[in-house]
């Protein structure tokens, strides 16, 4: 980590120190009683520490680098902003990735920070305080969990594959027929699925190797933006399953990732 060079060296160093700020205060707060809120449904969740995070990782960047943008899932949620990407360097931050399981003290749960510049990400950090994982990459040099380099599975049968996914807050029948529509062509297809309730842990565990294939609709920037990146220094390729492989629109709200041959199999 400490040999990381080149224009976006700063820029991943703050957001390591940030991540690992923003961790400490959720590994705190993990096994004590949550003061949680409702956003948009009973299943969508937003807790103090949520908050506190997202204001620690912000204040530093934006003292750090006051020209830049910030997309943010708690800022944007309350009106505060917006999930668009321009051309201007824009960090891309979800302070609890994994809010629910967070609730619970089901311990896949994270800090997402991801920076984009001209809408391609360059800097990603995910840290599971809980589990002492950090995952990171930096654009061109590789990918890692802690000091271990990634790489993706070479896994080409998808009968040999482990496939994860996610679930929509949107609880209607409409969208439940959809998702369990793809599980279902999933299952016949693969070894098996996960639904473990973190994108950018699932994009991590791909990226590692755990995971064959990751792949959900109803995803945002901050869910998939510093796990694009960590995936594709890892050897993978991480695409819109409906549009064009490469480059995905982080803003879609949809993404299925692994190795191409395993991606390239389930896409159009």
């Amino acid at each position: 980590m400490e040999s990381i060079s080149g224009p976006y060296a700063e820029y991943f160093r703050a957001a390591v120190d940030l991540a690992r700020q923003a961790g400490i205060l959720i590994k705190d707060a993990f096994d004590k009683p949550k003061n949680m809120h409702i956003k948009s449904e009973d299943t969508d969740l937003v807790t103090e520490t949520d908050k506190k995070c997202e204001e620690i990782i912000f204040a530093g960047l934006k003292k750090l680098f006051p020209d830049h943008l910030f997309v943010g899932e708690e800022t944007v949620s309350s009106g505060g902003g917006k999930e668009e990407l321009t051309d201007a360097p824009t960090w891309i931050i979800d302070p609890i990735d994994g809010t629910t399981n967070f609730v619970h003290k089901f311990p896949f749960c994270c800090v997402s920070i991801g920076l984009a510049i001209k809408k391609e990400v360059v800097v990603g950090v995910v840290h599971n305080p809980i589990m002492q994982e950090l995952f990171w990459a930096v654009k061109d040099q590789g990918s890692w969990l802690n000091d271990t380099r990634l790489h993706v599975t070479a896994t080409d049968d998808l009968k040999h594959c482990l496939a994860a996914t996610g679930f929509p807050y949107d609880r209607s029948d409409a969208t439940l027929d959809w998702v369990l529509g793809n599980v279902k062509i999933i299952l016949q297809n693969c070894r098996a699925v996960r639904r473990a309730g973190s994108a950018a842990l699932d994009m991590c565990y791909v990226a590692r190797g755990a995971l064959d294939l990751y792949y959900e609709k109803g995803v945002h920037a901050w869910d998939i933006a510093a796990g694009s990146l960590i995936v594709r220094e890892a050897g993978g390729i991480v695409s819109d399953p409906y549009g064009e492989h490469n480059p995905i629109d982080i803003c879609a709200g949809r993404v299925i990732c692994g190795n191409s041959t395993v991606v390239n199999k389930l896409s159009p």
